[in-house]
């Protein structure tokens, strides 16, 4: 049995707009500048088609930081955050959302300068925030974190740290072995243990 036109359609545009976001993640990492005519090229699609998609650059570049994000939580679910003592699982987690984002280091920091809301940026965040807030009330209520802070703080602290690193590293102030020993000792230290 045939499918019918619509879902033949769907499965065409979701096709396109994977493609168009693979290119874009592709050539924006080397030239930050690429055209929306590059991109469409790469992608295998029309102008048109990357504009039906993305109505704007911007538009684009947001959807873009978004496809990126998902890499990111993916690859933190992957490293196992209900497995093992809390503070392990968290450095785990950290440590593959920094894989993730490490592969992309021309192309990060720009997408992190768009102009965004604060809802826009905070619905962004969400699932990783859900994730290491998941880890954070385990560790608390195994009495291996403070449990006077509140996670929710806590979980806004390892977001601020885990980006100063990354800032740290991406601006030659420190290697990216330092930034992240630096990372994984001061957010120890901040959920109440001393040592790793």
């Amino acid at each position: 049995m045939s499918q019918s036109p619509a879902r033949n359609r769907r499965a065409d545009a979701r096709r396109s707009r994977s493609a168009i976001l693979a290119a874009a993640v592709e050539l924006l990492d080397t030239d930050p500048d690429a055209s929306v005519d590059a991109i469409a090229t790469a992608a295998g699609v029309s102008r048109q088609t990357v504009y039906a998609h993305f109505p704007s650059r911007d538009r684009l570049l947001a959807a873009v930081l978004d496809h990126l994000t998902e890499e990111t939580v993916a690859a933190m679910e992957a490293a196992g955050p209900g497995s093992g003592p809390a503070a392990e699982a968290l450095l785990r987690l950290l440590d593959a959302a920094d894989r993730t984002a490490g592969r992309h280091p021309a192309l990060l920091p720009r997408l992190a300068a768009l102009p965004v809301t604060s809802q826009d940026d905070q619905a962004r965040h969400a699932p990783v925030a859900e994730l290491l807030e998941r880890v954070i009330r385990r560790g608390q209520a195994a009495g291996e974190f403070d449990a006077e802070m509140p996670a929710e703080w806590l979980v806004a602290v390892t977001i601020r740290l885990a980006h100063a690193a990354s800032e740290q590293a991406t601006a030659g102030l420190m290697s990216k072995e330092e930034s992240r020993q630096a990372l994984h000792a001061t957010l120890l230290r901040a959920l109440g243990i001393t040592a790793p």
